[in-house]
Formats: C-alpha cells, structure tokens, sequence
C-alpha cells in the first residue's frame, strides 16, 4: 500500500554523510520513497550507510542513476556542479537534481550555465548539522524544526521547485525562498565567519610554543564550547570557503574592525566602552535566543 506521503519511486543519494545520510533515513521512514540508493567515494562508508539501513543499495557508477526521479547531491560544495555535469547524462527526462551545499549563486549560475535540457535544478541548503560527518553521524530527526533554503531564479522549475519544496517540509523543516546572492552574504556572516573563527581561535592556542605549559591541556568548557565547530569536516569547510570567499573576506574585514574597537577599548582602559559593547552584543544574542524559543 503507497504511502499518502509518496513524492518520488527512487531517491539517489550522492554523498551519505550527514545530510544525505538524514534525508535518506527520514525519508524512508515516513514512506517519501520506495528506495534509496547511494553513491560516493568511500566503499567502507557506503557499507556502513547499507548496514544501518540507511539506503538500500550502492554504486560507485552514474549509470546506475537511470530510473532516479530525484539526485540529491550532498558532497562538498566545490564538486558539485562538477557532479551535475557527469550525473545528468545518465538520469532520465523530468528527473530533479537538487543539493544541499551551503553556497549557492556560484553553483547555480555554473549549472544553469550548463543548461540541461532535460533534467531539473534546484538548490537547496538545510540550515541543520552537527561536528560530525559521515552515515554513521545520519539521524532521521535532524531537520525537524530546523530551516531549509531553496534558491531558485527564474529558470526553475516550478513543480520541480514544488516537489523539493515538499520534500522538506515533510522531512520537519521550515522552508524558505531566497535569491542565491543574498544567501551567500547572509551565511558568510552568520555560518562561515564562525567556523572561521573558530579554526582560528584553536590555530592561535594551539600555536602558543613560547609558554612552557601545555595550554590546551586546561582547556574546559568556555573553550571546548566555542570551538566545538571547529571540528567540523576540514575539506567541506576549505570548500565553502573558497567558493564564497568575495563575502567571506567582506565578513573577516568587519569582524577585524570590532575586534580592533574591543582591543582598543581594553588598551585604553575604557571599563564604559567595554561594558556598552558586552552589554549591546548581550542583548542582542538574548534577543535571538528568545525569538527562538
């Protein structure tokens, strides 16, 4: 008996990590496809998404794509468009190919650039992770409650759109609409630039040879919890940092100006211009909290 929840026959997961791994395991749960078949360059990891359940079958071969009527690709975001290049020619007419990349209008200008005729593009990005990676870090209840981004322009398609729309609302999250620019100026800030940070704080530590004490040793919680992104995947995070690297600069520029007020401030021992700064930075991350809640 078919699912009243069914979008799709056959769901192709190009990357079962985390993401790919979640949207497969939900998927199959709540009855969104008949079957998940897998695809990437690790044999063990694939072995270890077939053990789990969390696909059915897995191939190192594109032609095995053939009757998938939706590609989800959930590699890193450098080899994406190189993915849709290759994987295209194997997948039927109507087929959709969508991703879940964290930079999109480079991505989706090079693969309207491409201009398939016969298949579907929609880019997509779930606000939604954690530290860890590979099918083993997959759980079905990841996206629940969490946010998806869809970035199309007006070369989408729209039932196309629709359906990846649905896909993820039904998979628990809140989709919403933006132009592929403004989301890589909005996510260099509030995603990228804290991983930058973070990578950097641990970079500064770390390098710390002139003390003759093993810092890191004494790190405890303030620390381990603000640097905990920082061991998130270094190739995904090298990736996405390359491809959006114009609004990344723009973003390090800014964070270097307020940390310069805050490093003046404290050089001149201006207690009023330090407690304005925490104060204002307080208020306004309780605020976030609360909207939040």
């Amino acid at each position: 008996m078919e699912s009243d929840f069914k979008l799709f026959n056959k769901m192709a997961v190009i990357g079962v990590g985390l993401i790919g791994g979640s949207m497969a395991i939900r998927s199959k749960e709540i009855g969104l496809v008949d079957k998940v078949i897998g695809f990437g360059r690790s044999v063990e990891n694939l072995e270890t998404a077939m053990k789990l359940n969390i696909i059915d079958e897995y191939h190192r071969d594109f032609t095995h794509l053939k009757d998938a009527d939706i590609v989800v690709i959930a590699t890193p975001v450098s080899s994406i468009v190189h993915i849709v290049k290759q994987a295209e020619r194997y997948c039927e007419r109507g087929a959709i190919i969508t991703d879940v990349g964290s930079v999109k209008e480079e991505i989706v200008k090079k693969i309207e650039q491409l201009n398939p005729k016969h298949i579907h593009f929609v880019g997509a990005h779930p606000i939604a992770g954690t530290e860890h990676s590979g099918a083993s870090a997959a759980f079905g209840a990841l996206f629940e409650g969490k946010r998806c981004v869809l970035t199309p322009t007006k070369k989408t398609d729209q039932p196309a759109l629709t359906k990846v729309r649905l896909l993820w609302e039904r998979l628990g999250a809140e989709v919403v609409l933006m132009e592929p620019k403004l989301h890589d100026t909005i996510f260099a800030a509030i995603s990228h630039l804290p991983h930058i940070i973070a990578y950097s704080l641990v970079k500064c530590t770390n390098d710390m040879k002139d003390i003759d004490e093993d810092i890191m040793s004494y790190s405890a919680g303030v620390f381990l919890d603000f640097t905990r992104i920082a061991s998130s995947d270094p190739e995904m995070w090298r990736d996405i940092s390359l491809l959006n690297k114009g609004n990344l600069i723009e973003m390090i520029k800014r964070f270097e100006i307020a940390l310069g007020e805050m490093k003046k401030a404290i050089g001149s021992s201006d207690g009023h211009r330090l407690y304005e700064e925490f104060h204002a930075s307080q208020q306004a991350r309780n605020k976030l909290i609360k909207s939040k809640s």
